[in-house]
């Protein structure tokens, strides 16, 4: 009886900790980027899916969080806003890439969106050097040239984990997930 309780306790402990840890990262986008969050080309993307079934909103929230998670992780000094808003933007090429009918890029979109995204990011924010070079090289190795900074590095790595968990159907999250930015 005493070892279900002190297991319950464990459980519940670890429950918190996940949840006060999804709150801080939460409260992390909305201060580094209300502007994106809030912005109606960015909530577009909710009708676009990524991989499997996750929607790109959802996939760049998530390559947010996971890119402050690695950088925490592994003591790598950056800098947070400009690492969360260039993830946040990293997928900004705001169409369907499964459409088949579509004529730009029918069949090269891992190789030509991260341009994409980084002109339609370029026209609607100030973007920093950092968060362009987040933007232009989370596709590396395919965008051939290696990223330059710790941001960039980070935010591909987050990328590629959060992309192979969506494509193999692992991730929980798989759905609707919504960030409220109050002003």
């Amino acid at each position: 009886m005493k070892e279900n309780f002190e297991k319950k306790e464990k459980e519940i402990s670890k429950l918190r900790k996940r949840y006060k840890q999804k709150k801080e990262l939460y409260q992390l986008l909305k201060e580094y980027a209300p502007d994106i969050l809030e912005s109606q080309n960015f909530r577009s993307t909710r009708n676009y899916i990524q991989h499997g079934t996750m929607p790109v909103h959802r996939h760049c929230i998530d390559v947010a969080q996971q890119s402050i998670l690695i950088s925490r992780f592994l003591g790598i000094s950056c800098n947070e806003r400009e690492l969360i808003r260039g993830a946040l933007l990293h997928d900004y090429f705001l169409y369907d890439w499964h459409d088949k009918t579509r004529e730009n890029y029918k069949c090269l979109h891992g190789f030509y969106h991260p341009g994409i995204a980084l002109a339609n990011a370029s026209r609607e924010y100030n973007l920093t050097l950092r968060e362009r070079e987040i933007i232009k090289k989370h596709m590396w190795p395919l965008t051939v040239i290696p990223p330059r900074c710790r941001e960039a590095w980070i935010v591909t790595t987050a990328d590629k984990y959060c992309s192979l968990l969506e494509t193999l159907r692992l991730h929980k999250g798989a759905g609707k997930t919504k960030v409220r930015v109050t002003g």
